[in-house]
């Protein structure tokens, strides 16, 4: 199979920690160049940092994912600095509800829908364009298996969740002759700051939390980089519109 990105230039969104992070770091070790974007610019600025320690290349972006003009203007960015977008990581997301559909609050349902699926909508909306006018280019949302099936106490985000694999699907038909694929990656729990701030303070759901994943375990953020690489590489040429789990089997029970 084959994975050569060499030349080539990655946008991730969402860069600044875990699996964005990891990811980011991971297409800057297969040779790309790197646009690290975040609302958050000293983790971007940091991701930027360890790239470039490891000899590769990368330029920081602030953007919030929610407003149309700062998501013009990454893309803008993007090509003054290299020239060319060939892979788009949209993975900048949020999770802070907690209770179940009926207490959730306005806000709540704004803040969760703006980034995960305004923000997953206005990125595609402007790579698109580029990648149609080189011929071509990949992208890869990120959803979760919360937008496989159900999530109690978690309605919103998995309403979230399932919007961005109907944005994937759909995407994916409307340009799949066009030579732009377009998929998803669909985690289960994954160690991540977010991971440690909800389950590590308490031993006994951080157990429960390996123990929903078949193999015994929670993921790591480098499993989730390994499949937005797949899914960009040239192996995966054949692969478009799928929302792929990388969940420890927990999808399959």
């Amino acid at each position: 199979m084959s994975m050569t990105f060499s030349g080539q230039v990655a946008l991730v969104t969402g860069a600044a920690a875990g699996i964005g992070r990891a990811t980011a770091l991971a297409f800057a070790a297969e040779g790309l160049k790197v646009a690290v974007a975040d609302f958050d610019a000293a983790g971007g600025e940091a991701t930027v940092e360890q790239i470039r320690a490891g000899g590769g290349e990368a330029t920081f972006i602030r953007c919030d994912v929610t407003k149309e003009a700062e998501v013009k203007a990454l893309m803008e960015r993007v090509i003054a600095a290299y020239g060319r977008l060939d892979y788009a990581f949209n993975n900048a997301g949020i999770e802070i509800e907690k209770g179940k559909l009926t207490e959730g609050s306005e806000a709540e349902f704004d803040a969760i829908m703006g980034v995960n699926v305004k923000g997953v909508w206005l990125c595609m909306k402007h790579q698109i364009p580029l990648l149609l006018a080189q011929g071509g280019g990949a992208i890869v949302n990120t959803a979760s298996v919360a937008g496989l099936g159900a999530a109690p106490k978690m309605s919103i985000y998995a309403a979230s969740k399932h919007a961005v694999i109907g944005l994937t699907k759909s995407a994916a038909i409307e340009y799949a002759k066009k030579k732009i694929r377009v998929n998803a990656v669909c985690p289960a729990v994954i160690d991540t700051d977010m991971f440690r701030r909800a389950y590590q303070a308490d031993p006994k759901k951080a157990e429960f939390a390996a123990a929903m994943h078949p193999v015994g375990r929670v993921g790591k953020v480098e499993e989730i980089a390994a499949a937005v690489l797949y899914l960009c590489c040239d192996g995966a040429s054949f692969t478009t519109g799928q929302a792929l789990a990388v969940d420890g089997g927990s999808t399959a029970i």
